[in-house]
């Protein structure tokens, strides 16, 4: 038994999570689904959620017991596992949720579940693995302005370590260096707009992350062959790696939001280091050790210092989420060494 948000769960636990468990459950997850909840509720609208992978059940039973009512309008909960369908039953029961009218389970493929669905407000892509088995179903059954979220767990290839890999799952060059997971994640992007393109929606996203083993985006669906074209627009390469999405990671009002409604204090930082680097709209950022060690200086500025000096020259500047060591500024390379050298 465990806790998770304010859920109560009969889980499989084990030591080394893989797809082999009867019932999946990933702990390290819980901030995954502290963001959707949270996003969620600051969106204001209401939803026909659909969950594809429901492994124990876990995201949809938080979303029953923390979203406000009227958010939820139905959620469709699903597995292949008939397994997995018993445990969350027992979960829903635990919880003392009654399903109704409100709350449907099904035993399918995940393909199926979604095409032979009438389609779905949120859709939830969170795979062991890549994403792409699922994409095109996903974008065909996601509602116009409706949202899609989907996970990558497969990092090795789309952060550099197998760029062969890479190209053959998501058409793009990667890069092993200090820029690797947000490359990483703007492929992911590339990717997911191109199924999208498929379909004359436009997949614009609205919040996405890099944390753990894990690259996670959320997209508004927009329908029409303009908005498409003006998403195609901001495709291209950077250092030499790509295709890949150059447009914005997130919408900074939406992360704004995100960062005040937040109440789980260990998810703060990190939310309002998102929140602050969404309003510097460049590609890439400055690791400041890796200039360091490249430029020889011998003492190293506070990271706090070096932004309040940029900001004080007219330049943009935050941390960033993708590294410890990293500052998102729209200040040229020669700015950054001037101010590591004094």
């Amino acid at each position: 038994m465990i806790t998770e948000g304010k859920v109560k769960l009969k889980v499989e636990t084990k030591k080394i999570v893989s797809k082999e468990m009867e019932v999946f459950y990933n702990p390290v997850m819980k901030f995954n689904r502290d963001i959707s909840v949270l996003l969620l509720s600051c969106l204001e609208s209401e939803f026909r959620i659909g969950l594809p992978l429901s492994g124990s059940g876990i995201r949809a039973i938080r979303f029953l017991l923390e979203l406000n009512k009227k958010v939820v309008k139905e959620i469709s909960i699903n597995d292949y596992s008939k397994n997995a369908i018993k445990n969350i039953k027992s979960n829903l029961r635990l919880n003392k949720i009654n399903p109704g009218k409100k709350i449907i389970i099904s035993n399918k493929d995940a393909n199926l579940f979604m095409l032979e669905s009438c389609g779905f407000d949120y859709i939830d892509i969170d795979p062991f693995g890549s994403p792409n088995m699922f994409l095109d179903s996903a974008v065909k059954r996601i509602s116009r302005k409706g949202i899609l979220a989907i996970t990558a767990t497969d990092t090795a290839p789309l952060c550099g370590t197998y760029p062969k890999a890479c190209l053959r799952k998501y058409w793009a060059k990667p890069l092993l260096n200090e820029n690797m997971h947000e490359i990483g994640l703007r492929i992911l992007i590339r990717k997911v707009q191109l199924i999208g393109a498929q379909f004359d929606k436009a997949l614009i996203p609205i919040f996405s992350y890099s944390k753990d083993h894990y690259l996670r985006v959320f997209f508004r669906a927009v329908k029409g062959k303009q908005e498409v074209d003006k998403i195609m627009k901001q495709h291209d390469y950077f250092n030499e790696a790509g295709p890949m999405w150059l447009g914005n990671l997130e919408d900074s009002k939406l992360a704004a939001k995100m960062s005040k409604k937040n109440d789980i204090e260990e998810n703060q930082k990190f939310l309002n280091v998102i929140s602050s680097e969404s309003k510097v709209n460049v590609v890439g950022f400055y690791d400041i050790h890796a200039i360091s060690k490249r430029n020889k200086t011998k003492q190293l500025p506070k990271i706090e210092d070096i932004i309040k000096k940029l900001k004080a020259k007219g330049n943009k500047a935050s941390r960033t989420h993708f590294s410890g060591t990293g500052i998102r500024s729209n200040a040229k390379l020669n700015q950054i060494v001037n101010l590591l050298r004094f």
